[in-house]
């Protein structure tokens, strides 16, 4: 075989190979039922339902449960209210879009499980986890009936409320994975 045949065939089959490897990965979300606030909203009340310490034991992170929950309620407040602080414009348009159409189009979220939004109040760690976990609750209530316009977010950019409450979702739920 001719090396330049030997890299056509050979630059061929690697592509095929990611590409393949790459509907794979992104085939591996979450059930499509459950990634629309209603689903979610279903998953806190039960939530909300176990005995205090239990709930308080579930994260497993570098942040407890309260904070998992507090952290995820500042981000769906923000996206009405607007962010304290913004990635750049460049960031936004290229590596925050990418990664946002990655996260929907495979149904799942994956980032940093102890990194605060930027400039957010920092989470309190004593803060009571039914307090946190019932802000959360009505943080997505609020977001549900809002009708005004919704703030660009830090690192996706603008987004419509469809792709919002898909992040809101995604979001928690990567967060969920610290969880027993």
């Amino acid at each position: 075989m001719q090396r330049r045949q030997f890299l056509k065939v050979g630059v061929a089959s690697a592509a095929i190979g990611l590409g393949g490897a790459s509907v794979m990965w992104l085939n591996q979300g979450k059930d499509t039922k459950l990634l629309n606030l209603n689903a979610l909203l279903s998953i806190l009340n039960k939530m909300s339902l176990l005995p205090p310490e239990q709930l308080a034991s579930l994260s497993t992170g570098q942040w407890n449960t309260a904070q998992v929950f507090s952290h995820c309620a500042q981000s769906v407040e923000f996206s009405m209210t607007g962010f304290p602080q913004h990635k750049s414009a460049v960031f936004k348009h290229t590596v925050g879009t990418l990664a946002f159409a990655v996260f929907a189009t495979k149904g799942a979220m994956s980032h940093s499980l102890s990194e605060s939004i930027p400039a957010a109040p920092i989470l309190d760690e004593h803060v009571d986890v039914n307090v946190a976990l019932n802000r959360l609750i009505q943080s997505l209530g609020d977001f549900q009936q809002y009708e005004g316009e919704l703030k660009p977010h830090f690192a996706y950019g603008a987004l419509t409320k469809s792709e919002y409450e898909l992040a809101h979702v995604l979001h928690f739920y990567n967060h969920q994975q610290t969880f027993t």
